[in-house]
């Protein structure tokens, strides 16, 4: 990360709805240029956040900075912000009027002049894919299509921060193709700011130089998605970045950074830092779990027998499901389901590295 000054930075930052604490204790800092999305599932507090970073409403605690100034308090300081920010919502708002007109709305409150307006709405209504629509009453369009207005919208104005609220929640696959390409677009050309909130984890993957994991109001990790997809730091972020074997067991031994960890019936051999005697959660990743008839057919040092209790086939993959005395799922492709005649009752070995096990000290 850059040690020059973020553009936005919260320290303890927090807000009470209702009686109940929605956010606790969110510290952030993103640079400029960066694209940062904030990951979590509904009710997890995103769009509060989001209303907050915009200075939208104020928060219960804390403080927002934005480019080196405090801009939590001073209602003067927050108009002057909010200017240079742009906001769209999960469910955008258009007027009843062409989609020239909706997209032109903010420049005009600006005072920018009809000939300049022309010109930057031509580049604009181009990038969008918009061009051909330009006369259209925008309440005629489609989700997807709403969505670019909105879009549209909020980059005329050359916003040096962009927040997106879930900005494909409630559209097809295409429409979601075409705003996340929009939102590539905009990031090569303008080199904005853009915090964006969704649900999506590959979206994350995807559009982020780096993401936020927001469960129950609190921003429980951060780093690139490679670091937050396969470190999880908790059982909670585990579960929502998709790990389906999380094995509760204490760690027997400990040399030179090769533990065991005893489950209910098995040991599990891992590569960790815990010692003797700690609780931990040993996760694997489905995708790291093989499988074979025969024992011998692995080098890896956790092996497992078990008997197939589910097969479920999605296209060209297949989660298999094994009793081993414990539930281990693996991913496999769904050729190897044919090539090793796979079925509900077959006895098989499931195989994983200790180097695939990623140990999180339980709470």
């Amino acid at each position: 990360m850059s040690n020059a000054q973020p553009i936005i930075k919260t320290t303890d930052l927090g807000q009470r709805l209702n009686g109940r604490d929605v956010l606790r204790n969110i510290n952030l800092r993103i640079d400029r240029g960066e694209v940062f999305a904030l990951i979590g599932p509904t009710g997890s507090g995103k769009t509060t956040l989001l209303r907050l970073l915009d200075l939208i409403d104020s928060p219960s605690q804390g403080k927002v900075y934005f480019d080196g100034t405090d801009v939590t308090e001073s209602v003067r300081q927050r108009l002057e912000t909010r200017r240079r920010m742009a906001f769209v919502l999960q469910k955008p708002v258009v007027f009843n009027t062409s989609v020239y007109e909706n997209i032109a709305y903010g420049l005009k409150w600006r005072g920018m002049s009809r000939d300049n307006i022309r010109s930057r709405l031509d580049e604009v209504l181009e990038m969008v894919d918009l061009a051909d629509f330009r006369k259209r009453n925008a309440r005629m369009l489609s989700g997807g299509e709403v969505q670019r207005v909105a879009i549209a919208r909020a980059i005329a104005t050359e916003p040096e921060v962009l927040l997106l609220d879930e900005p494909t929640a409630n559209l097809d696959p295409v429409s979601t193709a075409k705003i996340e390409e929009l939102i590539t677009n905009i990031i090569q050309r303008y080199h904005t700011t853009i915090v964006m909130a969704t649900h999506d984890m590959s979206q994350g993957q995807r559009l982020a130089d780096r993401v936020g994991m927001l469960l129950d109001g609190e921003i429980l990790q951060t780093g690139d998605w490679r670091e937050v997809f396969n470190t999880p730091q908790s059982r909670e972020m585990a579960n929502f970045v998709g790990v389906e074997n999380i094995i509760d067991g204490v760690v027997q031994s400990s040399e030179n950074n090769v533990v065991t960890i005893g489950t209910d019936d098995s040991v599990i051999e891992a590569v960790s830092d815990c010692a003797a005697g700690e609780q931990v959660h040993a996760c694997i990743r489905s995708e790291e779990v093989t499988l074979a008839l025969s024992r011998h057919s692995t080098s890896a040092r956790n092996t497992f027998s078990g008997e197939i209790a589910r097969i479920i086939t999605t296209g060209p993959v297949a989660r298999v499901e094994i009793d081993c005395g414990f539930r281990l799922v693996a991913l496999v492709t769904k050729r190897s389901v044919e090539e090793m005649a796979l079925e509900t009752g077959k006895q098989v070995y499931a195989s994983f590295k200790a180097t695939a096990v990623h140990v999180i000290r339980q709470d």
